[in-house]
């Protein structure tokens, strides 16, 4: 494996004029189709709760976590509300300012306000039972609600159920097609499979109140790497669930890989990165000394979960994996 210099990414422009384009013919721009349907036409969308009945082509959409923004803005279809991750937090930056813009936030994720939801008068709301399922009755009672049953590592999924709950199905199949053909791209840019499966990746999240972890091959960013072909370091084995094995700094050696990506959740200090990464024993990895250590935003890379957050992450990826030593 040829180490790799460490240096700034930055979310590359291509990818996400790709996406937009991709779905430029759905933001807000009626079609003849679209304005000859009954508006009080209904199909019938399987969901973690079961079967419900969805506008034929809804209008007033909200949104209640990150990968639903994602999907609905990938399928190019602005909600008229959308949760933020936190209370003091905007939006996801990733994701284009215009395309945001006019956005209603109704609170944060697992703490949605019901009241500035009804006020919108959606007539869809998506959302997931890991973080609604207790307010499902009441969210129900505002508009249908179209539920999966989690987030993060079944996306794709995920984001057929988003689909056709907009009646998107077109726009997503482009969607996929074009995350299937950068993901490709990327592979043969590290020089085909068999290279690529040589060289393990680690990502690395600094977590404000919680232990440091290493992601496993059960999350967003793992079936990213995954689709890439890029190899996985013994330890990712060993995350709970798949998800990811957490350490306190003294076993940050165990994260050491020929690349390592460190995203940071909150406050760097009560994350513990500053700590971390000025000890010797971050100093003595592999990847700190070859210089292929990469921050990334966690918006993007951690709480991202789209395929407009993908584009712009394989960016990343290629650029970190083929920078000249």
């Amino acid at each position: 494996m040829t180490r790799r210099t460490a240096r700034p990414l930055l979310a590359a422009t291509g990818a996400l004029a790709l996406a937009l384009t991709l779905t430029a013919c759905g933001s807000g721009e009626e079609t003849a189709a679209d304005a000859g349907k009954d508006a009080g036409a209904t199909r019938t969308v399987e969901t973690a709760m079961g079967e419900v009945e969805v506008p034929e082509a809804p209008k007033r959409v909200v949104v209640l976590d990150t990968a639903e923004l994602d999907s609905a803005l990938t399928l190019g279809v602005k909600p008229v509300g959308a949760v933020r991750s936190d209370a003091a937090g905007g939006f996801a930056s990733y994701l284009p300012e215009k395309e945001l813009a006019g956005i209603e936030n109704v609170g944060v994720i697992a703490q949605p306000n019901l009241e500035a939801i009804a006020a919108l008068k959606p007539d869809l709301i998506l959302t997931s039972k890991v973080r609604d399922e207790a307010r499902y009755a009441q969210l129900s009672k505002i508009a249908a609600t179209v539920m999966t049953e989690n987030t993060g590592y079944p996306w794709k999924e995920n984001f057929q159920v988003h689909a056709e709950a907009l009646g998107k199905q077109k726009e997503a199949d482009r969607a996929t097609a074009a995350y299937e053909k950068r993901t490709a791209e990327v592979t043969e840019a590290v020089g085909g499979p068999a290279e690529a499966e040589k060289t393990e990746v680690n990502v690395v999240r600094f977590v404000e109140g919680a232990d440091i972890r290493i992601y496993g091959r059960k999350n967003y960013i793992g079936t990213l790497l995954a689709d890439v072909g890029l190899g996985r370091p013994a330890i990712t084995d060993k995350a709970t669930d798949g998800f990811s094995y957490d350490v306190s700094p003294e076993k940050i050696d165990l994260a050491d890989a020929d690349v390592v990506f460190t995203a940071t959740y909150g406050d760097p200090e009560k994350a513990k990165e500053t700590q971390t990464t000025r000890s010797a024993l971050w100093r003595s990895l592999d990847a700190v000394k070859s210089g292929a250590v990469h921050k990334v935003e966690d918006e993007l890379w951690i709480q991202g979960i789209g395929y407009t957050a993908a584009q712009q992450i394989l960016d990343e990826l290629e650029e970190a994996l083929t920078s000249a030593s």
